[in-house]
């Protein structure tokens, strides 16, 4: 059995500290052999990104560029379809057979689960850790509460024990950063200093990818 390492996927319009010291900690804190942030093309369940797919990849890769263990997988990038995680899990499955995976998602995410394309396959492919935030609570009764409850664990060492299967409550420090707000900044021509790291700031302000003139 190999090390196990984490996926972030998500938009990444733009990347920001909120998505990077959760996955910085969890990396840590599990002690994951490495991060890959995997930027969707076509995201299924929420609007479309404003900064193209080539533009993401590269915010994705300054921002990463200083942070040790950390990559950038652009595989669903090169897709001309909505990018389901399950997919993506199965292709990397079959190129890494013998390392547990460790999806990271948030509570928000888990309470939408159920509406994700063969969202309970999932675990047959990877671990979910899922980052706690101050005010959400998981459910108590339904299907998302039985599939909680059949794969919750409580000890970290299992993540490493075992390919798949498990869902692991993740206390990550709270982070009050959103994309959305980073836009309208940007679109306004505030600050973004300490939000973003410096690299993909300095992309941003030569690519003027959010300003008004151009969203």
């Amino acid at each position: 059995m190999k090390p196990a390492i984490g996926i972030l996927g998500g938009t990444f319009d733009p990347v920001h500290y909120g998505h990077l010291m959760p996955a910085q900690e969890t990396m840590q804190k599990l002690a994951l052999a490495q991060m890959r942030l995997m930027p969707n093309h076509i995201p299924p369940h929420r609007p479309q990104p404003i900064a193209s797919a080539q533009q993401r990849l590269t915010m994705l890769q300054l921002a990463v560029s200083s942070m040790p263990g950390f990559t950038v997988d652009g595989r669903e990038l090169g897709h001309h379809r909505p990018s389901y995680t399950i997919d993506t899990l199965i292709q990397m499955r079959l190129e890494l057979p013998d390392t547990p995976f460790c999806f990271l998602i948030g509570m928000d995410s888990l309470l939408s689960l159920p509406h994700w394309h063969r969202w309970r396959e999932l675990t047959d492919y990877a671990h979910l850790i899922v980052s706690v935030r101050p005010g959400w609570t998981a459910p108590r009764q339904g299907e998302l509460a039985d599939f909680i409850q059949q794969h919750q664990m409580g000890d970290p060492a299992d993540l490493h024990r075992h390919l798949h299967g498990g869902l692991y409550w993740m206390q990550n420090t709270p982070i009050d950063l959103s994309a959305t707000q980073l836009r309208a900044d940007l679109a306004a021509g505030r600050a973004v200093a300490g939000r973003i790291p410096a690299a993909t700031a300095d992309y941003l302000q030569q690519q003027r990818i959010y300003c008004r003139s151009v969203i």
